[in-house]
């Protein structure tokens, strides 16, 4: 049933009252645009998070209810709640993508003036994240988002809410969760599992605090990465819940492990600049000056995520101690999925099963299985169905491949696996299964030998002949020119790959993070 609401129109003589206007975190609406398109920029509030709706033509409001439950589920998803706590109104945005020390190098194509970037009479403002800015200044410009988010009508969320109840299925379709969840899937993924557990209303989460942390997070993941994006980062988060879910692990984890294992997967990428971390070192990057070109994007990663977990005080009400314990915790488990460091860690891990010493009663054993488990998880895109699998591998090698593309254009040395006129997808697959993802997944599957161990391990196998049988097919050379051309011209402005790769294909390149997602930051 469909319930029209008529709201009241205020005259244009009489003042909005006080109260409305001094109200944070509500929604602006305007009678002469549509409620689900881009406001006209010239009815946009001059104060963030005003109540108003423009009624010029002294005609009702109508807001078209789809269910009460879903309207305000999906706006207050899609409004920004902030702390005014350092955020000035009129800081302006640096590049959505990271660039080489990221002025002077790079240029932003196909998004916008250039010369608003440049005004010296606007500043850059450098906080934690490069893309809340890019965010905050289009709503402070009136510049509408590319793509608007529409309201869900109940079809798809009661679609989302089916997959939802079989989310620890290994065949998990994340992309085409993500679109029943109109691009909210690292947010409505992670709600439901931290829920699902019992984490909430253990830990005594304000559930405020926690949607808008969420919220944060997701938008500080940069769209414009083909690979290192919010989907990314809701893939590895259901594939922790797959391993969490394991015998081996359920037993044995605390409550306190499993927090900290969903809320590092959701933020093991955050603000990742989709390129990696020797083209941030040979580009002089201050982010790796800051962490003295050690895991820089893994510092990175995990000192944004603290950042938000204080902006949005979601652990405000723990102890001191406890936070800070949470937090230590929570980087080491994002530093370990620095794949120039995957030999230390497979080492120490195949150290352990020999000896068959691995205690999971010990408090620092089982973070050790959850840094291992995580590292599986970043990494798991070989060992899903083909239908999957090879989305993921056409999404990374496409970032690698603009990275080389940015290289190119200044100059500079092209990394590994990163130039598109040397390498293939299938070349770049073949020999991170065969460097990477096989020697890790062969390790967790003696720590675990379940059915998932064994259908991770078969699904890597047939993929990793597919991208055989690929390779050899002749392919004409009209059909491969093209979207090559196509994705140089396309990926030049937006990001470079993730970090680099560590497997080496046609000679022993080690990047760090190939194909599938071993992504280095």
């Amino acid at each position: 049933m469909e319930v029209c609401y008529q709201l009241p129109v205020l005259p244009l003589d009489r003042p909005v009252p006080k109260h409305v206007l001094s109200r944070r975190g509500a929604i602006s609406f305007s009678s002469s645009s549509s409620l689900f398109g881009a406001p006209d920029p010239r009815q946009l509030s001059q104060r963030r998070g005003a109540i108003s709706y423009d009624s010029s033509d002294q005609t009702a409001l109508y807001i078209r209810m789809l269910g009460t439950c879903v309207v305000f589920k999906q706006l207050f998803a899609n409004v920004r709640v902030r702390s005014q706590v350092g955020f000035e109104p009129e800081r302006r945005s640096s590049h959505p993508y990271l660039c080489i020390d990221f002025r002077t190098l790079h240029t932003r194509l196909g998004c916008g003036s250039t010369s608003a970037s440049y005004d010296p009479e606007r500043r850059v403002h450098r906080l934690l994240s490069f893309q809340r800015y890019l965010h905050s200044s289009r709503l402070l410009r009136g510049v509408p988002q590319q793509i608007p988010l529409h309201i869900l009508d109940e079809d798809y969320t009661g679609q989302a809410r089916c997959m939802l109840e079989k989310v620890g299925n290994w065949n998990f379709d994340i992309f085409l969760f993500d679109r029943l969840t109109n691009g909210n899937s690292l947010i409505t993924l992670t709600f439901h599992l931290l829920n699902q557990y019992g984490l909430v209303e253990l830990f005594q989460l304000d559930m405020v605090k926690l949607w808008r942390f969420l919220v944060m997070v997701q938008e500080d993941y940069h769209s414009d990465n083909p690979y290192h994006n919010a989907v990314h980062a809701a893939d590895v988060t259901q594939a922790m819940y797959c391993y969490l879910r394991e015998p081996m692990l359920a037993k044995s984890l605390t409550s306190k492990d499993i927090l900290l294992g969903l809320l590092a997967a959701a933020t093991h990428d955050l603000d990742h600049p989709g390129v990696n971390q020797p083209f941030l070192i040979k580009t002089d990057h201050y982010l790796a000056t800051l962490y003295r070109n050690t895991s820089v994007l893994e510092n990175h990663h995990w000192k944004s995520a603290v950042g938000l977990l204080r902006e949005t005080g979601l652990f405000s009400h723990l102890p001191a101690e406890d936070r800070l314990n949470m937090e230590r915790d929570l980087g080491s488990l994002i530093l370990a999925t620095d794949i120039s460091r995957q030999n230390d860690y497979l080492s120490r891990f195949r150290l352990h099963l020999d000896q068959e010493n691995l205690c999971m009663s010990t408090a620092s054993h089982r973070h050790f299985v959850l840094q291992m488990a995580l590292k599986c998880a970043d990494i798991c895109n070989p060992c899903r169905p083909w239908e999957l699998s090879k989305q993921w591998s056409e999404k990374v090698t496409e970032e690698f491949f603009q990275q080389g593309d940015i290289e190119k254009k200044h100059k500079l040395e092209v990394s590994p696996l990163c130039d598109r006129e040397m390498n293939t997808v299938g070349n770049i697959q073949i020999g991170f299964m065969t460097y990477v993802a096989e020697p890790l997944f062969a390790e967790w599957a003696r720590f675990c030998d379940t059915r998932l161990s064994q259908t991770m391990l078969g699904h890597m196998g047939l993929n990793k002949a597919s991208w055989g049988g690929l390779q050899q097919e002749p392919a004409p050379v009209s059909e491969e020119a093209e979207p090559s051309t196509a994705c140089a011209d396309t990926g030049d402005a937006a990001t470079a790959p993730s970090d680099g790769s560590t497997a080496t294909t046609a000679g022993g390149t080690s990047s760090k993070e190939i194909p599938q997602g071993s992504r280095e930051s």
